[in-house]
C-alpha cells in the first residue's frame, strides 16, 4: 500500500539564523559590494516600458565605477583591507569565518550568523533549505529557495512579512501560485494621513487627496516605483496641510510600485475566507520545526566554518528530523521500525562512502 505523506498544496516558508563560531571581538572592515537582484533585468524592462508609457527617456545605465552602494554580501576576500578610502561604503566581516554575516535583531543581538530558509508542508515535512548570510534579506534570498520547491507545483506559498514584496508577488501570481503574506502596519508617521487615506484614480492616473487635490504624475525612479507629486502653490492653502507633509516647498509625494497590482490582489487573498486561518498554521509548522532543531539538535550555534560546512550541518540535521519524523509514523502502522532504521544505515553508509567530503 502506498501512502502520501508531503502534501504540497500549502507550502510554509520562513528564515531563521545560527550564530556562527565566530569571535565578534575579531573582526574588520572590508568593501560592501553591491549584489545584484534576482528581479533586477524584469524590473528594468517594466520601468522602461512605463518610462515610454507616460513620454519619458529610458534611465541611463548604472556606471560601475560607482562606489558599492550597502546592502551586498561582500564575499570577496581580495577586496579586506585595513586602510579603506573614506567615501567607500564598509561593512563588518569576521575575520576566523569571513562568509558569515553581521545579523542585527532588536537592541541587544548583534552576532556572526547565516540566515537558514526553509520550506515545509502543512503536516511538517521539510521540502528543501538553503543558506544564505545573516546580514542578507528573506526577499533577497528567496530565489535560491523557490527554484528547490517550484517543482512540487505547490497551489499556495505562506510566508511571514519578510517576503512581502511586489516583486515575490508578482513571481508567485506569475506562477500561478497564491501568496499568503500578513497585515503590515502602516509607517506613517503619527497624526498624518495614511497612503491608504489618497484614493488612486485608475483611469488618469494620479491620487486624490483627502483635502480634494491631485497629484498627477511626475517620473518612475530607478526602483520601479512611480512617483505622484501635488502642486505646492494649492497644497499651501490646504486646511489639511499640517497632516498632509512637512516638506519646505509644500509638495506631497506618493510612489506607487509598478508591479502595485500584484500587491492588490495579495491583500484580496489576505481577506478570502480560510485563508486566515491557514496563515495560523505556521506556528505548528515551520515555527515548530525551528524550534524542534534548536532544542533538541543544537541549531542556535554552528561548531563548523564556511558556509558549505554550515550547508551540510542543516541538511543533516533536516534529513534525521525527517526520519525521526517517519520512524514515528511507522510505529503507530505497526512497522518494526528498529529493523527499518537498520536498513537505512547501511544505505546511507554506502552513500556517504561514495561521497567525497572535502573538510580542508
Amino acid at each position: 500500500m502506498k501512502y502520501k505523506l508531503v502534501n504540497t498544496e500549502q507550502i510554509f516558508v520562513d528564515a531563521t539564523h545560527v550564530k556562527a563560531c565566530a569571535n565578534s571581538k575579531k573582526m574588520r572592515k572590508r568593501v560592501a559590494h553591491e549584489q545584484a537582484l534576482w528581479y533586477e533585468e524584469e524590473l528594468n524592462k517594466e520601468i522602461e516600458k512605463d518610462r515610454l508609457a507616460h513620454g519619458k527617456k529610458p534611465l541611463k545605465k548604472k556606471d560601475d565605477n560607482q562606489p558599492p552602494a550597502s546592502g551586498g554580501t561582500g564575499n570577496d576576500k581580495d577586496s579586506i583591507s585595513e586602510e579603506l578610502p573614506e567615501d567607500v561604503k564598509t561593512q563588518k566581516c569576521s575575520i576566523s569565518d569571513p562568509e558569515s554575516g553581521w545579523f542585527r535583531k532588536g537592541e541587544h543581538k548583534h552576532v556572526f550568523a547565516y540566515a537558514v530558509e526553509t520550506a515545509c508542508d502543512k503536516h511538517g515535512w521539510i521540502l528543501g533549505y538553503t543558506v544564505h548570510p545573516g546580514n542578507e534579506h528573506d526577499s533577497r534570498t528567496f530565489k535560491a529557495l523557490y527554484d528547490k520547491i517550484s517543482k512540487l507545483n505547490p497551489q499556495m506559498v505562506v510566508a511571514d512579512a519578510g517576503y512581502k514584496t511586489p516583486a515575490i508577488a508578482h513571481r508567485l501570481l506569475e506562477d500561478g501560485i497564491q501568496p499568503l503574506f500578513p497585515y503590515n502596519r502602516p509607517k506613517t508617521k503619527k497624526g498624518f494621513f495614511g497612503k491608504h487615506e489618497f484614493a488612486y484614480d485608475k483611469y488618469n492616473d494620479c491620487y486624490i487627496c483627502p483635502g480634494a487635490h491631485i497629484l498627477t504624475y511626475s517620473t518612475t525612479n530607478r526602483s520601479g516605483y512611480k512617483e505622484y507629486k501635488s502642486c505646492g502653490e494649492h497644497c499651501a492653502e490646504c486646511q489639511c496641510l499640517s497632516k498632509c507633509t512637512e516638506s519646505k516647498d509644500h509638495v506631497k509625494l506618493i510612489t506607487r510600485h509598478v508591479w502595485e497590482e500584484y500587491m492588490e490582489v495579495v491583500e484580496d487573498i489576505r481577506h478570502t475566507i480560510g485563508n486566515r486561518q491557514i496563515y495560523q498554521l505556521r506556528k505548528e509548522t515551520i515555527e515548530r520545526i525551528f524550534g524542534t532543531a534548536k532544542e533538541q539538535h543544537g541549531f542556535r550555534y554552528t561548531q563548523y566554518v564556511g558556509k558549505a560546512r554550515m550547508e551540510m550541518n542543516a541538511g543533516l540535521t533536516f534529513a534525521c528530523m525527517n526520519l525521526k519524523k517517519l520512524a514515528k509514523i511507522l510505529e503507530k502502522r505497526g512497522w518494526n521500525t528498529v529493523r527499518f532504521l537498520l536498513i537505512l544505515k547501511k544505505i546511507k553508509r554506502k552513500e556517504v562512502l561514495k561521497e567525497k567530503w572535502c573538510w580542508a
